[in-house]
């Protein structure tokens, strides 16, 4: 069979995996790891001295520390092969099937590297702006709402838009623990029609595509968040 009818072939297919399993994965993981990075960022920069605060700073810093230490696919298959493993009397406590392991793994991943880029934002925005907010006499929630949020995005919109980016590709990983996204596929079509070079060459093509796009609406996103940065220059 010829290149270009493996890849007439196997194209549909490929782009139903992308739309169906590829896509959603990377949204749903992104929006509940960025929900995590915040909420996990807010208790990393709290003053609080209180035992509860100082626990969860505690419980945030080991989380950080263990999904930014140890490889994603390690991370999925802990999760989907090991969690099993954990009984009373004899019957699994956690079992988790393909789709909410690889999503719940890929967001506390996303969750881990995003809160030290929020994290960092924050802290990012001058002490001037807490002071002028506070001397206005806004409490602590409306200035990070309406002061520190909005300066903090910008700054962490373009390591946010890598780790999304990065966050595509890495949906691949799925394919270890049964989920037939796009990379799966290609392995399948691979093996049936015998020629590697071809599938996964194409599936690259598409991973190529996706990300060139995401990248055209980052740089969108930069300028648009910076415009008034770049009119008062």
């Amino acid at each position: 069979m010829s290149a270009w009818q493996i890849v007439t072939k196997s194209l549909p297919d490929l782009l139903v995996a992308m739309l169906k399993y590829t896509i959603p994965i990377t949204l749903i993981s992104f929006v509940l790891g960025l929900i995590l990075a915040v909420l996990v960022a807010l208790v990393r920069i709290s003053p609080s001295r209180k035992p509860l605060m100082q626990g969860l700073k505690g419980l945030s810093w080991f989380y950080v520390w263990i999904f930014r230490g140890t490889p994603l696919l390690v991370q999925l298959f802990l999760i989907f092969f090991g969690l099993p493993y954990l009984k009373v009397n004899g019957a699994p406590i956690i079992e988790l099937n393909a789709w909410t392991a690889g999503i719940l793994t890929f967001a506390l991943n996303t969750g881990a590297y995003a809160s030290e880029t929020i994290r960092a934002a924050i802290l990012s925005v001058p002490e001037t702006q807490w002071e002028a907010a506070r001397a206005l006499g806004m409490k602590k929630s409306l200035i990070l709402r309406l002061v520190v949020f909005p300066q903090a995005l910008r700054i962490a919109l373009p390591p946010l838009s890598n780790s999304f980016i990065s966050l595509i590709k890495d949906t691949s990983l799925a394919s270890g623990i049964t989920i037939i996204e796009m990379f799966q596929v290609s392995q399948q079509f691979a093996a049936l029609y015998y020629n590697p070079l071809v599938s996964y060459s194409l599936v690259a093509f598409l991973y190529l595509m996706l990300t060139t796009v995401l990248t055209g609406v980052q740089a969108w996103l930069e300028k648009r968040t910076s415009r008034y940065l770049i009119q008062t220059a």
